[in-house]
C-alpha cells in the first residue's frame, strides 16, 4: 500500500480518543473504592443493554415486507411526494427465509446468562486497557492516574482536552493522506466497470487460489456493499503476500494502471493485518 497502509489504518483509530469521555473529579487519583464504584455502576448498564438486545424478537423484521418507502430527497427536504414516487418492498424468499431460521433460534434460546455477560464486560475492560497502552502517547497515558477508571470511561478535565487536541490533531493527517489517495486514483487510467465494481469493504476472503497464471478469490458479501463475489487477476504475478489472508476482512485496496495491465493494492483486517500485491494484465470482477 502507497497510501492506506497499516500505519495509516492506526492513525484512524487514534482519530476519535475523547468519544465516549467523561470529565470525573476524582480521576485525578487511584481510589479503589471509586474504581468500584464506577465498575458496578458500567457492569450494570452493560448487563442491562445486552439483556434488552437479547430479548428482540426478530418477527419484527417480517413488518418489512409489503412497507411503501419514498425517496430519501423527497423525504428530507420536504418535497411533494407523489403516488410514482412510492415503491412497495418486497422481501425476497432468501430474506424470509433467514429470518425464520433466526425467530426458531429465537424461541428455543436458553434463559439470557447475566453470569456470562458479566465476564463478557470483564474482558471488554482488559482490552480496552490494553488498547489504552497502545493509542496513546508515553507522555499522555503517564498523566494517567489510574488506567481503570480511564478505561470506565472517565478521566480528568486536562486529559480530556489533551484527548481532544490529539484526536483533531491525528484526523487532519488521516484526511490529509486520504486526500493525496483521491488524487493519486483520479489519475489512474482505470475503466469504469472495473473502477465501480472493484471495492469490496468488510467483505471476508472464502478462497484465495492460484489456478496456473491466474489469481483467484472468492468472498463472502454479507458484510459488505457488493454482491460481486469473485475476482480474477488474470496473468498475475503477486508481488506481495503476507500470511492470513484466507479468513481475513477486506479493508481498503489501491490500483494501479502498469504499461502491461493493473497492480492492485489490497489491505485486510485480520490477524496481522495481511497485505496483497498483485501485478496482472487483467482484473474480472463477477458474481457466481
Amino acid at each position: 500500500m502507497k497510501y492506506l497502509t497499516k500505519e495509516w489504518y492506526e492513525l484512524c483509530q487514534r482519530t476519535g480518543l475523547h468519544f465516549g469521555m467523561k470529565v470525573h473529579k476524582g480521576a485525578n487519583v487511584y481510589d479503589e473504592a471509586l474504581y468500584l464504584r464506577l465498575y458496578k455502576r458500567k457492569e450494570k448498564e452493560f448487563v442491562k443493554l445486552q439483556h434488552e438486545i437479547y430479548h428482540v424478537d426478530p418477527r419484527f423484521m417480517l413488518e418489512q415486507d409489503g412497507c411503501t418507502l419514498v425517496p430519501l430527497d423527497k423525504f428530507a427536504n420536504g418535497g411533494e411526494i407523489n403516488e410514482g414516487d412510492k415503491v412497495v418492498y418486497r422481501m425476497s424468499s432468501e430474506e424470509k427465509d433467514r429470518i425464520q431460521k433466526l425467530i426458531a433460534e429465537y424461541d428455543v434460546r436458553p434463559p439470557f446468562d447475566e453470569k456470562k455477560c458479566r465476564a463478557e464486560f470483564r474482558s471488554i475492560q482488559e482490552t480496552v486497557k490494553k488498547e489504552t497502552v497502545d493509542k496513546l502517547p508515553h507522555e499522555l497515558y503517564q498523566q494517567i492516574a489510574d488506567v481503570r477508571v480511564f478505561s470506565l470511561g472517565y478521566c480528568t478535565k486536562e486529559i480530556l482536552s489533551q484527548l481532544k487536541s490529539l484526536s483533531k490533531e491525528n484526523e487532519k493527517k488521516m484526511n490529509r493522506i486520504l486526500n493525496e489517495y483521491s488524487k493519486a486514483q483520479q489519475g489512474e487510467r482505470i475503466p469504469q466497470m472495473i473502477r465501480e465494481r472493484f471495492g469490496f469493504h468488510d467483505c471476508e476472503v472464502i478462497e484465495f487460489t492460484v489456478r496456473k497464471k491466474d489469481v483467484v478469490m472468492r468472498l463472502d458479501t454479507r458484510g459488505g456493499f457488493t454482491n460481486f463475489n469473485m475476482i480474477t487477476f488474470a496473468a498475475s504475478e503477486i508481488i506481495k503476500q503476507e500470511d492470513y489472508i484466507v479468513g481475513s476482512t477486506w479493508l481498503y485496496e489501491e490500483l494501479y494502471r502498469t504499461e502491461n495491465g493493473y497492480e492492485a493494492h489490497i489491505l485486510f483486517a485480520g490477524e496481522g493485518m495481511p497485505e496483497l500485491v498483485i501485478r496482472c494484465k487483467d482484473i474480472i470482477v463477477n458474481e457466481k
